[in-house]
């Protein structure tokens, strides 16, 4: 008995063409998700940047806002309450990104990037978290060659704020040998041979 089905089952291919095409249904199914899969990541990833621009640009806007209401001649108690109940305001209504301690960093990013053409174009290249890095960097020359660094070697914040602390302005602007400097860091040396170039370029 079992071996007559057996041979029924034999002679009979319709299991396997039904098998062979649900494999190849399968594979084809595979391969197309594989291929979609990069678009919606490349998607992803734009539309991450494009909302990190806003951000940073919306970040600035507030920041210049309260800069030219109160400027910083005027911020002692009074204004630092102003900004406190601003904050308080904003917070309740949008969220965290509002907190007292964030507001003060859009204030003092509008102050040391006082012009709106570059942070416009930086925005779409340095996330908000870069900026915090750079903006309480007290020699402005330093601050340009954080900023330069960053945007054109694309740095992470934590590879930023590591450059910071191991003080690589500072040794490349006593390096005689900047090019075996640059490389010990893994860094361009064209960048941070020219770098000085590249901030007056960037900050004329």
């Amino acid at each position: 008995m079992k071996k007559a089905f057996r041979m029924r089952e034999e002679q009979d291919p319709a299991g396997k063409i039904a098998e062979s095409e649900e494999n190849g249904v399968s594979v084809a199914s595979e391969e197309l998700v594989g291929s979609i899969r990069p678009l919606i990541e490349q998607a992803k990833a734009r539309v991450a940047q494009s909302v990190n621009s806003e951000l940073v640009i919306l970040y600035w806007q507030i920041g210049k806002r309260i800069s030219d209401d109160l400027p910083a001649e005027s911020r002692a108690e009074y204004g630092a309450k102003v900004v406190e109940l601003v904050s308080e305001r904003l917070a309740a209504e949008y969220g965290k990104g509002f907190r007292r301690s964030n507001v003060f960093h859009m204030i003092r990013f509008a102050e040391v990037f006082d012009d709106a053409k570059i942070v416009q174009t930086l925005s779409g290249q340095l996330s908000w978290s870069h900026f915090i890095e750079i903006i309480y960097l007290k020699d402005p020359l330093q601050r340009q060659f954080y900023t330069e660094m960053a945007r054109v070697e694309r740095w992470s914040v934590r590879t930023l704020r590591k450059k910071i602390q191991g003080m690589l302005y500072e040794r490349t602007a006593i390096s005689r040998k900047p090019e075996e400097l640059a490389r010990q860091e893994g860094t361009s040396t064209s960048t941070c041979s020219s770098i000085t170039a590249a901030c007056i370029v960037w900050w004329p």
